[in-house]
C-alpha cells in the first residue's frame, strides 16, 4: 500500500468553481459550447467547468489524453508532429484545440497540456511549464505559455485551470 502523505491532489475550492462559472455564464450569453482537451490537469477543466450552474447547456464535454499516443487516437494530433515538437508546446496544444472541435460539436475548444511533476517529462520539459490554447470554429487562436516553476503538482494543476478558464473567457468574448 502506497503512502497517502506522498500523494499530492488537486483540491477544488469555491474560488475556482466561481471562475468556472462566469466562464458558463458568459458562453451562455454569447451562445457559445465548450469542449476541453486537457493532458496535465487530467480532467480537472472539465470538471469544474461541470460544477457551473448551467454547464449542461454549455459543455459539450472533454477529452482527457495524457500520453502521445492517446493524444493522436483521441485527437488526430501526428505522431510526427508529438515526436519532433514534443507532447508540451504551443504546436500541440494548438493541435489539441483543432482535434477536439473536429471531433465535438462545440464551437470553442480549450486544450492544457504540461508537466505537473513530481519530474521533467519523457522531452525534457521542466516542472511547472505548461501550454494552453482555446480556439474557435471560425479560426481564431489564443494561446499562453506559462512556467509555474516546480511549486508542487497539485499547484501547477490549479494555475493551470485557472489560466484556462481566463483564456477560455478571452476566446469567447472574440478578445
Amino acid at each position: 500500500m502506497s503512502d497517502i502523505r506522498h500523494i499530492e491532489f488537486t483540491r477544488i475550492d469555491e474560488g475556482l468553481v466561481e471562475r468556472a462559472s462566469a466562464v458558463i455564464q458568459l458562453a451562455d450569453t454569447h451562445n457559445k459550447t465548450i469542449v476541453t482537451a486537457e493532458s496535465c490537469t487530467g480532467g480537472l477543466l472539465a470538471t469544474v467547468l461541470s460544477d457551473a450552474p448551467g454547464a449542461g447547456t454549455r459543455l459539450q464535454g472533454g477529452f482527457v489524453t495524457y500520453t502521445k499516443k492517446q493524444k493522436s487516437a483521441a485527437l488526430g494530433i501526428s505522431p510526427e508532429l508529438l515526436e519532433r515538437a514534443g507532447a508540451v508546446c504551443p504546436t500541440v496544444t494548438h493541435a489539441m484545440t483543432l482535434g477536439a472541435l473536429a471531433a465535438s460539436t462545440a464551437d470553442i475548444a480549450v486544450a492544457i497540456t504540461g508537466v505537473a511533476g513530481p519530474a521533467k517529462d519523457e522531452d525534457g520539459n521542466p516542472i511547472g511549464y505548461v501550454c494552453i490554447a482555446a480556439a474557435t470554429r471560425d479560426g481564431d487562436l489564443l494561446s499562453v505559455e506559462r512556467h509555474f516553476g516546480d511549486i508542487g503538482r497539485g499547484a501547477v494543476r490549479y494555475r493551470a485551470v485557472v489560466e484556462a478558464l481566463a483564456l477560455l473567457g478571452r476566446a469567447i468574448k472574440g478578445d
